[in-house]
């Protein structure tokens, strides 16, 4: 089904995000109003030890009001490579650098009201790297196998999307490459 090109209204540019409103037009000429929110995009990196241990950040989210535990992410600059930016974020947010950051997949996060995308990327053959947070983060590193990371995600434990979806797609290549 294809919808008629919107008719678009933009309602508040941020930092980070801008809203939109769209009158959007289905086939059957009915006409409906959607919020949209634009996203420059993001990555997530799944960074993997030598000893097969999987190298997480908990962080607080205040839009849920509580602490997550995630794999390092961040979001793209306007132009800018998900490859680098997924080297940048890795030593930003964990202190290493990736001898080898492989694309494993992206995925749309809420492709019911954001444009946002994000790019997954697998680390390997990890070393250590002076990063600095940004300002606004108060990133803690954890480190576990990734054995139980995978059974924390699918016991529940895990509440971060991104982070349950990249645990899922690592396990499934690392089945398929045994």
């Amino acid at each position: 089904m294809i919808c008629s090109s919107p008719e678009s209204e933009r309602i508040y540019d941020g930092r980070v995000i801008s809203l939109r409103l769209d009158r959007v037009r289905l086939p059957d000429g009915r006409a409906f109003q959607r919020e949209i929110i634009e996203h420059n995009g993001a990555v997530g990196i799944v960074a993997l030890t030598d000893d097969a241990q999987i190298v997480l950040v908990r962080q607080y989210r205040a839009p849920v009001e509580a602490e997550l535990l995630e794999i390092p992410a961040g979001t793209l600059n306007k132009g800018e490579d998900p490859r680098d930016c997924a080297a940048r974020e890795l030593t930003e947010e964990t202190n290493l650098a990736a001898g080898s950051l492989e694309r494993m997949f992206f995925s749309y996060l809420a492709p019911g009201y954001s444009t946002e995308g994000m790019h997954f990327f697998l680390a390997r053959d990890l070393r250590s790297a002076q990063g600095q947070q940004d300002e606004d983060e108060d990133v803690r590193v954890e480190m576990m196998p990734f054995e139980r990371a995978l059974e924390m995600a699918l016991a529940g434990q895990i509440h971060d999307v991104k982070t349950v979806a990249a645990l899922l797609f690592t396990a499934r290549l690392n089945l398929q490459e045994r």
